[in-house]
């Protein structure tokens, strides 16, 4: 009876008969919830935009384009000792210069050489002077250079030996591919590889602080001026070699083709810190025991009595064959002075110092150090290829931007490119009284360009194009809003048919009512 009563009260029961009676179906509640999603999802907009969009501040467009317009022009003032004895005047040896300026225009690029007298009043006044003066030989002391100017020499003959020496390098826009790019900073990594300790005779340690403070710290403290060192040492060993050198008679032998992948980089972990900064290696490599001595071969085949090599823009290495079949395990000092002056040249070429002409002599107090001639010459060279890249380096990154419609632009970004303007414009007033602080400028200049243009914000979204936004965007919201859109046109379709009802029941109601009024006034 129970069950009976139960299916005859649902199948008479008003809801089972029309749905829409029930409280979640009413219209007012189903309408209610579709807006509140649509309510959301308006209110949520305003916030999307702000977390999706990117942020694209203007740059100095006019500015970086004027810049590169303008050419850095260092002057360079030489002073000519005048003497009873000397045919040779300040005016014809500016002719001599001038002559070899519109014959090479290249090397002498951005400078301005002026031969002067040195008892005129226009001396006093002149900042880092060079000075010519008589002489027995051909030598640099300090900043005056010693020529045999007495007994009617060629001006051809001094105006070769100053351009040597004002301007040693071929051009600034054609860098010596040996030379490592300028970093304010840099890591030089001295490493003693043993490589094969297994098969014995193999050095433990090496006295690298002495060989370091006698050959190294000595261009270090010079060069203070460029660059910041930090130093690091370390002994490896197992360091194999990735290929097998070529037995010959007197040992064994690398081919030309061999220094070309001498390093295994694979195996060999030459870097012992973890650092931003560039890393100058100078490497130390003593064969094994089976493979004593290792030799250096030249294009022919033939042994050569060089033991060392310079990988551009990488470092140094040196093959050390200890003499002593027994070697003891450490390696002396005595050992490492070859081995250092090596590393020091090197580390010279590396840099980009340039080397003093043949036949002109060092006559300082110290022969080995650098002369004011060769700073000079670098300071100029740094300092026209740094302003140059930072030029290129700027006008890259707008020409990047523009072209580039969703690359973000930040304010450290801006800020950083609008600093490298500003050490460019003072750049160009302070390159006619100091040479350091020209170089000092073109050094900030160039390294807030490259900041700027290797700064991770600006590279977000450069491999994520719009297209690819849709691609991700697309299926995760499309299943969500779909039905909600279509929920609201079926919704807003229903409220219409609705309205219309209830118009038409008014409209025929009133008529009932107007149709009554008649007839009972009739």
């Amino acid at each position: 009876m129970a069950a009976v009563f139960c299916r005859f009260m649902a199948s008479t029961s008003p809801l089972a008969r029309d749905p829409s009676k029930l409280f979640f179906q009413a219209d007012h509640v189903r309408r209610s919830i579709i807006s509140a999603y649509w309510l959301i999802i308006i209110l949520a907009l305003p916030l999307w935009w702000h977390t999706t969009s990117i942020e694209r501040l203007s740059l100095p467009t006019v500015r970086v384009t004027e810049q590169t317009r303008h050419g850095l022009r260092i002057p360079v003032s030489v002073g000519l000792e005048r003497d009873p004895d000397v045919s040779i005047s300040a005016s014809q040896l500016q002719n001599s210069v001038d002559a070899l300026v519109r014959k090479t225009p290249q090397r002498w690029e951005g400078l301005d050489i002026r031969i002067l007298e040195t008892r005129s009043e226009d001396v006093e006044h002149v900042e880092g002077l060079y000075t010519v003066v008589s002489g027995n030989e051909v030598a640099v002391r300090g900043r005056e250079l010693e020529f045999p100017i007495r007994g009617g020499p060629t001006i051809s003959g001094l105006a070769d030996t100053l351009g040597a020496l004002i301007a040693p390098l071929a051009s600034t826009t054609e860098q010596d591919h040996r030379v490592a790019q300028y970093s304010p900073h840099y890591r030089l990594s001295f490493t003693l590889l043993n490589e094969d300790a297994a098969a014995g005779h193999f050095y433990t340690e090496w006295d690298v602080l002495d060989a370091i403070s006698r050959h190294i710290s000595p261009i270090l403290s010079q060069l203070e001026t460029l660059h910041d060192f930090t130093i690091e040492s370390q002994v490896q060993f197992h360091a194999p070699l990735a290929f097998s050198p070529r037995q010959i008679n007197d040992g064994f032998g690398i081919t030309p083709e061999d220094l070309t992948v001498f390093v295994n980089s694979a195996e060999w972990t030459l870097s012992s810190s973890a650092s931003n900064d560039p890393v100058l290696h100078f490497v130390v490599f003593v064969p094994s025991a089976a493979r004593r001595p290792l030799h250096i071969l030249d294009s022919n085949g033939d042994m050569t009595s060089s033991t060392s090599f310079l990988l551009p823009q990488w470092g140094g290495i040196v093959i050390l064959n200890p003499q002593e079949w027994t070697v003891p395990s450490k390696l002396p000092s005595s050992d490492l002075d070859p081995v250092f002056s090596a590393f020091s040249n090197h580390l010279l070429s590396l840099l980009g110092v340039p080397r003093l002409p043949p036949g002109v002599k060092n006559a300082g107090h110290n022969h080995h150090a650098l002369t004011d001639w060769q700073l000079d010459a670098l300071l100029r060279y740094r300092a026209m290829s740094n302003a140059q890249g930072s030029k290129d380096t700027l006008k890259s990154i707008v020409n990047l931007v523009n072209q580039i419609e969703n690359m973000p632009v930040g304010q450290d970004v801006r800020g950083d490119i609008q600093g490298a303007l500003a050490s460019l414009e003072q750049m160009l007033d302070v390159s006619k009284t100091s040479l350091t602080e020209t170089f000092r400028l073109s050094a900030r200049a160039v390294t807030l360009s490259s900041r700027a243009f290797f700064n991770p914000g600006m590279l977000a979204l450069l491999y994520f194009p719009a297209e690819h936004k849709y691609a991700v965007y697309t299926p995760l919201f499309a299943s969500a809003v779909i039905p909600l859109f279509v929920a609201a046109l079926r919704e807003l379709a229903s409220w219409r048919r609705q309205r219309k009802e209830r118009a038409r029941q008014v409209h025929a109601a009133s008529e009932k009512v107007e149709g009554s009024q008649s007839s009972a006034a009739t």
